[in-house]
């Protein structure tokens, strides 16, 4: 018998038995194997239990007995047949079982069984543990480690990156470049002219360093399959598994709809032994790293090549199971549970979602931000919401507001539990980052792994209403949005008690003022009342130098109430809804308005923020010659669609039907919810792929300056600047101080450029007089003046 230390890697079926992988200190990777059997559970009438045991009965390695098991939905045990057998069979046999008894019920067929394994064990992906074995087989796994813990360690992971030489452009699509290989501090690039030599390098570099981790950029779609199509051309067998028994698993591209958007999922190349991770195929990589993709394994269960490629909502649910099994609850195969019947009224009374005040439009200052933080999660933990928690019927448990239905609050709910426990991680991961200095390396670590749970807590609220997750019930999901309505009214009812105004409510969100209410130390009273009136933990996210609610675009009289940018004590910006958060920006239009929003910040109030006005509209002026001259690179130009269906299904001539029409001649096969990136050209062409562009095209000057005018527009709104008076600063003739027609104030040099020396002063259009007293009750340093 012998033992070691290390971090369990890697988890996968091996026919009859589990292949287990383990980093030790050094670096060392041991390979293990161990038995293990899974089941699935079968509920029905007896003879028909009967009768699939008498189907099942003479299989290989399958064992069944009839034993008792917790319903989570009928809340009692209930007599199942339970089929084990060999983990590499279990898949096969649960399929031909549901397709010869298609009428019984069905429990736990369908959970992964790496995630089962390491559950079995007391365990999770990248546990510290002891690990005692005998002649390559497990005999006892202990973890030292808990999935909770803050500052754990993990193995030491050797990476090596692929990517293609150029630009970040989808060779798939018709990019193509050298190889270039980075591992150990060295980087490595193999011409694509010479296959056989770069196929040789690759093995060579894999052979030598025998690397951990496989970081690509297309890996997925591009590199992986081509390098495995030359490996087999020119008969060079490749280790991209560490485990040579194993070819690399392959998973085809699918498309899928989703919270009302069409998703595309590419195919995957899974490694075993080693990982496989693509920057451009990982999910919210972008936004939580390796950091977080490793973070969200420990939490769930499930492999780390499966967390980087799925989303956090598939994360949640597995955690949800691992609650489950863990306290020996059934997991339902298909949701059998409907939504209760509800009269119209009821249905009018319980769908009302989350609670939005609509603002005031226009510039305010000193105005403070309240956020709920991870409020749905924490109103299902606090208020004990689980779809097993939530009855329709009877007088027990606890009245939810304007609803009919109750919550039970003598038993801990199988939601809640799930979530306690990440909600308390989250709040400890945000209490270190403000507490350490920000150059603190750690600091990036913990907001990386804090901005994972983030995502696993906003799709939870999600899933416990989605009609086809396990644990969902669209009784809990209304019941949560009733409490948090009710939370967020309670908070408005105790602020204006106490001299508060309430400019906004928007979900979790309030925004507020006072006058004399500055500074952040003014609202810590008001917080712990809050927190202890509504039993929820409400932060400030800062007060605000000055916000600006933004009107509709259809319709300027009513405000947008998920629209607005404003900017706080330390000059930070935040921004909402408008040009700069959109993915679609380019980022030459994006990068503008943030600048400008820079300027704007540096004004400590209103005034300060109308006496920088003159800089900004200089500054996009500026923008505006240069992109109008033909100056700016075309990469800071490239807009970016998501394809909304199948290219020839396309009835309208717009930029993405034109864009994928033309990847379509050139042989590139598209799915519906693929990303089409392109640059607008001039001529009836009007959109070219980023993947056909050279340097020589020419970009469509005007449609690019409409998008900056745009970007402008929504910055100028608050002060009630209309297009037309932006169209004259920027587009017209820069001798004019302001509007043509119009006289300069006494002192101002009418030759002057466009708001360059008149300081303060700034034209703006009149509205009506009861509209100029309430959004400008003070001159900006001149007369307002009529519009020419």
């Amino acid at each position: 018998m012998s033992s070691f230390f290390g971090w369990l890697f890697d988890v996968y079926v091996s026919a009859d038995s589990m292949t287990v992988w383990f980093i030790d200190e050094q670096g060392h990777a041991h390979a293990l194997r161990d038995a293990f059997r899974p089941a699935f559970y079968v509920r029905g009438p007896r003879q028909d239990l009967h009768n699939v045991c008498t189907r099942l009965h003479h299989q290989r390695g399958v064992t069944l007995k009839r034993t008792e098991r917790t319903d989570l939905f009928l809340g009692k045990p209930v007599e199942v047949l339970e089929v084990r057998t060999p983990p590499g069979s279990l898949m096969t046999i649960f399929r031909q079982t549901t397709r010869c008894f298609p009428d019984l019920t069905y429990y736990d067929g369908d959970i992964s069984i790496p995630q089962r394994y390491v559950l079995a064990q007391g365990a999770f992906p990248l546990a510290y543990c002891e690990v005692e074995h005998h002649d390559g087989h497990i005999q006892h796994i202990q973890s030292l480690d808990s999935p909770w813990a803050i500052d754990y360690r993990i193995p030491p992971l050797r990476l090596m990156t692929l990517r293609l030489t150029g630009e970040m452009r989808d060779p798939a699509r018709g990019h193509r470049g050298d190889l270039l290989v980075s591992i150990d501090k060295h980087q490595f690039c193999f011409p694509r002219a010479r296959s056989r030599e770069l196929v040789r390098g690759v093995q060579h570099l894999l052979h030598r360093y025998d690397p951990d981790v496989i970081i690509s950029t297309y890996g997925d779609n591009y590199i992986l399959p081509r390098l495995i199509d030359l490996g087999r051309h020119f008969g060079i067998p490749l280790t991209l598994n560490r485990d040579s028994r194993r070819t690399v698993q392959r998973k085809r591209a699918s498309s899928y709809f989703s919270y009302g958007k069409v998703v595309f999922r590419n195919e995957q190349h899974l490694l075993f032994g080693r990982w496989h991770l693509d920057r451009q195929n990982a999910f919210l990589a972008n936004d939580y790293g390796l950091d977080g993709i490793l973070e969200i394994a420990r939490l769930t269960g499930l492999p780390a090549q499966t967390t980087a490629r799925v989303s956090t909502g598939t994360g949640i649910s597995a955690m949800q199971v691992a609650t489950a099994l863990r306290r020996g609850v059934l997991v339902p195969w298909q949701k059998r549970h409907p939504e209760d019947l509800k009269s119209g009224i009821d249905l009018i009374n319980a769908d009302k979602g989350g609670m939005v005040y609509n603002p005031i439009p226009g510039l305010h200052e000193h105005v403070a931000g309240l956020d709920f933080s991870s409020m749905y999660p924490s109103i299902m933990v606090h208020f004990n919401i689980s779809p097993e928690t939530v009855v329709t019927r009877g007088e027990q448990g606890e009245p939810v507001p304007e609803l009919g239905t109750r919550v039970l609050r003598d038993r801990v709910g199988l939601v809640p539990e799930t979530l306690a426990p990440l909600l308390e991680k989250r709040f400890r991961y945000k209490a270190l980052i403000r507490k350490l200095p920000p150059e603190d390396p750690r600091v990036e670590r913990y907001r990386r792994r804090h901005s994972a749970h983030k995502w696993l807590l906003v799709t939870c609220f999600g899933y416990l209403g989605y009609k086809n997750a396990r644990f969902g019930r669209i009784e809990a999901h209304e019941a949560v949005t009733a409490y948090g309505r009710e939370v967020l009214l309670q908070a408005k009812e105790l602020l204006e008690a106490r001299g508060f105004r309430v400019l906004h409510m928007y979900v979790d969100g309030l925004w507020i003022h006072k006058p004399g209410a500055v500074q952040t130390p003014d609202y810590d009273a008001l917080l712990d009342e809050i927190r202890t009136h509504t039993g929820l933990e409400i932060g400030l996210e800062g007060v605000y130098r000055w916000v600006a609610f933004l009107p509709s675009r259809t319709e300027p009289r009513v405000a947008a109430a998920n629209r607005y940018f404003g900017a706080f004590e330390d000059g930070t910006v935040k921004v909402r809804g408008i040009e700069a958060r959109r993915r679609d920006t380019p980022a030459y239009i994006k990068q503008t308005q943030l600048d400008m929003l820079d300027i704007l910040a540096e004004g400590h109030d209103i005034t300060g923020f109308r006496a920088a006005l003159p800089r900004a509209i200089n500054y996009a002026r500026q923008r505006l010659v240069a992109l109008r001259r033909g100056d700016v690179p075309l990469n800071e130009l490239v807009v970016t669609h998501r394809l909304s269906r199948k290219p020839d299904e396309f009835t309208v001539r717009t930029n993405a039907a034109r864009v994928a029409a033309a990847l379509t001649r050139e042989g590139v096969t598209l799915s519906p919810g693929e990303k089409l990136r392109f640059i607008l050209v001039p001529g009836p062409e009007k959109a070219r792929p980023w993947e056909l562009i050279d340097t020589k095209t020419p970009y469509d000057r005007e449609a690019y300056s409409e998008l900056l005018l745009r970007a402008v527009e929504s910055l100028l709104m608050p002060v009630n600047v209309d297009r037309a008076t932006i169209d004259t600063w920027l587009l017209g003739n820069s001798g004019y101080w302001g509007p043509p027609g119009v006289l300069p104030p006494p002192g101002v040099d009418i030759r002057a450029p466009l708001l360059a020396s008149c300081g303060p002063a700034l034209w703006i259009r009149r509205r009506t007089a009861v509209e100029e007293r309430t959004l400008y009750p003070q001159p900006l340093g001149a007369p307002l003046l009529s519009a020419a």
